[in-house]
């Protein structure tokens, strides 16, 4: 698994203008979920929650996703906080990890290997606990944890106000398509935005 990365690769997002009305419908990226958390079973329409995240993401994104792939783990806890660690040396769990994949320095790969946009992992523990003290539906907060971790699969970072201004503001943008109300609404600033990783 590649290392999580907190900087924008070059040539990436930065505020560019998007018009949604008139894009072409893209083919969708293959996304693949492994549960791996027994508390997971408790969310039974987890996998498609997730699916119909990315796929909204992935058709509003200014970004060529189309038939890439990548993995979800719905992980608990105690795997996040390892991959936490590992990859991040921060020893303690999180709500969502991204670990964009690393792309060929030039083309000219094997034409039937597929393009990989990486993986995220999902802690279940955390979701449900952050749900239930935002009072919101977990699925609503599913959902952007998916768009979350997507964005920073194709390169949209928060590590500055203004790439994370343009990253949550696309966020607010594909919620909004898919009927969650804005996750930002009710919270200062900067005071929550290290929750997301």
């Amino acid at each position: 698994m590649p290392e999580p990365t907190a900087e924008r690769a070059p040539g990436t997002i930065s505020g560019r203008q998007r018009n949604y009305g008139t894009m072409p419908s893209l083919a969708l990226p293959i996304t693949e979920v492994l549960v791996v958390a027994d508390g997971w079973r408790t969310e039974p329409d987890a996998e498609a929650v997730i699916h119909r995240a990315i796929a909204a993401a992935a058709e509003m994104a200014d970004a060529d996703t189309g038939e890439a792939e990548l993995a979800v783990m719905l992980t608990d806890d105690a795997g996040i906080r390892t991959l936490n660690n590992n990859w991040r040396g921060i020893d303690k769990p999180t709500n969502v990890l991204s670990f964009p994949a690393l792309q060929p320095a030039a083309p000219g790969g094997p034409d039937d290997a597929p393009r990989m946009l990486g993986d995220i992992a999902i802690a279940y523990d955390t979701t449900r606990r952050e749900a239930d003290d935002e009072q919101k539906p977990f699925d609503h907060h599913l959902s952007h944890l998916a768009v979350h971790g997507f964005l920073h699969l194709i390169g949209y970072d928060h590590e500055k106000d203004d790439d994370a201004e343009v990253m949550e503001t696309l966020e607010r943008e594909i919620l909004a398509q898919l009927g969650i109300p804005d996750p930002y609404a009710d919270r200062d600033f900067g005071a929550d935005r290290e929750r997301m990783d």
